[in-house]
């Protein structure tokens, strides 16, 4: 087993925390795990994407030209990696923020107004975990619980943080 996951947007919309998570959720269940952070030159509104990638084998590179799997937080976002996925791939778009999803009829296409359901949440920075969540319905790589259990030791002290987002995880697999 092997994945590659992008997950890309603007700096702010949490594409490193989705990475961060998968890649440390991959690690509790045993998994060899890379993650490869990638910030555009403004960060905080500028662009920024990472890559993750979880195997059951040694992974030899931490880039993905090809990846399985992309998280689109927003059309730039969509447009730029849409067309790197690999045949057969699975694209997650926030269809808050992106209109026109990239369209290749070799994928799997879920628009899921990640950005609005984290709004109705109360925290429109928990669109991140929303994401994730609609990630982990559609792909059993790594389980909830691990997803769970890597939020919290990632980011420590955060009960207020870890309710909202405990909230937009489950909302995403639904």
């Amino acid at each position: 087993m092997r994945e590659e996951i992008v997950a890309a947007g603007f700096g702010g919309q949490g594409v490193m925390l989705i990475g961060k998570i998968l890649a440390y959720a991959g690690m509790l269940e045993g998994k060899q795990v890379t993650y490869f952070p990638s910030y555009g030159a403004e960060v905080r509104g500028g662009t920024a994407n990472s890559t993750t990638i979880i195997s059951t084998a040694e992974i030899p590179t931490p880039v993905s030209r090809h990846p399985d799997v992309l998280l689109a937080m927003n059309s730039p976002s969509c447009k730029k990696f849409g067309s790197r996925l690999k045949k057969g791939g699975l694209l997650i778009a926030n269809s808050s923020l992106i209109e026109n999803v990239f369209k290749r009829s070799d994928l799997t296409i879920i628009k899921i107004p990640a950005t609005s359901l984290a709004n109705n949440l109360g925290n429109k920075r928990s669109a991140n975990m929303i994401m994730i969540g609609a990630y982990l319905k559609y792909k059993a790589i790594v389980s909830l619980k691990s997803v769970e259990k890597a939020f919290l030791i990632l980011l420590p002290g955060k009960k207020d943080l870890w309710d909202i987002n405990k909230k937009a995880l489950r909302l995403g697999m639904e």
